[in-house]
């Protein structure tokens, strides 16, 4: 078995990799860049029929559904066919119809913890792992009598922290190299970690008894565990979490009964359709969509008396809403999300430039969805492999002191496992 990084030894997004054994390949994600301005501006890597779909390339296995692991997907042959979680495959379907962009992706086959599948020579077994990404896959490949293991994205400071420590006491064993993401390695010191998903729902509590309107987050509906740490603080403080149509079709589309959803049983909880999407629905013929959750509605005349008891799921353009502008007295937004979106001529930045002309306070809470230079420390250590290779890096690893047996290589070369 051989494999090559396509993107990733030196940048974060656009993450691929190309596994190769007796003649037959798969793909390890298809990103998009971060730095792209849209999926077309963005070549695809240079994989042998992944334009055409010719034989020998068996598949494209996503390891959780961020853009940057499956945003040049669309451009690969439909013959090729995917493999992801089934929750992945759900949420994006509820989301192509709100984003732009947005695609309904077709698995081929489902990545299970702990359930092995055969792709042609690989024996692939996917660990699911604590991300910001909901249902996000760590793998343990095995080829050729050698054994790989990618960690795709994951963190040990989220709200399913417990699989990380499981990954810790119960690693993969025999690893010849260890694909390690390296996000934080070169931005964040050694010593240092991430706030925990519990630390931000302090913050939140704190802030939201402090807020004499309406509390607005800008994270994104995708972050499973931000929205539900945003709920929890919510309830702590006696307010109702509002969220659009948008936010409700993704938590619905998770299929899990502990995440709060437009369901009967979850208290603290509305739903508010603003104007712009409410035309969308209209628009592309699915507005009978939000029956479902007619009980949990705030309908426009109602949202106004609700604010100083609400907590809103909120983006840039509903800043500009007919339905919002009437509740924005007294409010103040909570950026959670990367900073690197509040860069210059960002929507983000956009965004914070509208709260500084409405007098609304900006403060940024947020934490990583990736691990530390730490966690990441304790995972090379329990996986003990002969070689391991950062990807998903800002840069080259500043820290070398942290692990053993590092490699680094380049973009685009084969390495021999």
């Amino acid at each position: 078995m051989r494999i090559r990084i396509h993107r990733g030894t030196r940048e974060i997004g656009g993450t691929c990799i190309e596994l190769e054994s007796a003649a037959s390949r798969i793909l390890l994600d298809l990103g998009l860049p971060l730095d792209a301005t849209d999926p077309a501006s963005a070549p695809l890597p240079g994989v042998d029929g992944l334009a055409d779909g010719s034989s020998g390339l068996l598949a494209i296995v996503l390891s959780h559904g961020h853009r940057d692991h499956w945003g040049l997907v669309p451009r690969a042959s439909p013959r090729i066919p995917l493999v992801m979680g089934r929750a992945t495959e759900s949420i994006m379907r509820a989301a192509a119809d709100f984003i732009p962009d947005g695609v309904a992706l077709n698995a081929a086959q489902h990545l299970e913890h702990g359930k092995r599948m055969q792709i042609g020579p690989f024996a692939i077994l996917p660990r699911l792992v604590d991300h910001s990404g909901f249902d996000a896959y760590a793998m343990e490949i095995e080829a050729d009598g050698k054994r790989l293991f990618y960690s795709g994205d994951l963190r040990a400071h989220g709200r399913k922290a417990r699989l990380f420590e499981a990954l810790i006491e119960t690693p993969p064993r025999d690893v010849d190299v260890m694909l390690m993401e390296g996000s934080s390695l070169g931005r964040l010191a050694q010593d240092e970690a991430f706030p925990t998903e519990e630390a931000l729902e302090a913050v939140f509590v704190e802030r939201f008894r402090e807020t004499p309107g309406i509390a607005l987050v800008a994270c994104s509906a995708q972050n499973i565990d931000r929205v539900v740490t945003v709920y929890r603080a919510a309830k702590r403080t006696g307010r109702t979490l509002i969220v659009d149509a948008y936010a409700a079709e993704v938590l619905k589309a998770t299929g899990t009964d502990s995440i709060p959803k437009p369901v009967a049983g979850w208290p603290n909880l509305a739903v508010f359709i603003p104007q712009r999407q409410r035309q969308q629905l209209k628009q592309k013929g699915i507005a009978p969509l939000v029956d479902s959750y007619r009980a949990f509605r705030i309908w426009p005349g109602q949202l106004a008396g609700h604010g100083a008891r609400s907590v809103m799921l909120f983006r840039g353009w509903m800043m500009s809403d007919p339905d919002v502008v009437n509740v924005l007295a007294g409010a103040r937004l909570f950026w959670s999300q990367w900073d690197g979106y509040l860069r210059d001529g960002s929507p983000g930045a956009a965004l914070r430039a509208d709260c500084e002309r409405r007098d609304i306070p900006f403060e940024v809470v947020h934490t990583s969805g990736h691990a530390s230079p730490g966690d990441l420390k304790r995972l090379a250590m329990a996986v003990s492999p002969r070689r391991l290779i950062p990807v998903h890096t800002f840069e080259r690893l500043r820290f070398p002191e942290l692990f053993n047996n590092v490699m680094l290589v380049d973009d685009g070369e084969w390495i021999d496992v």
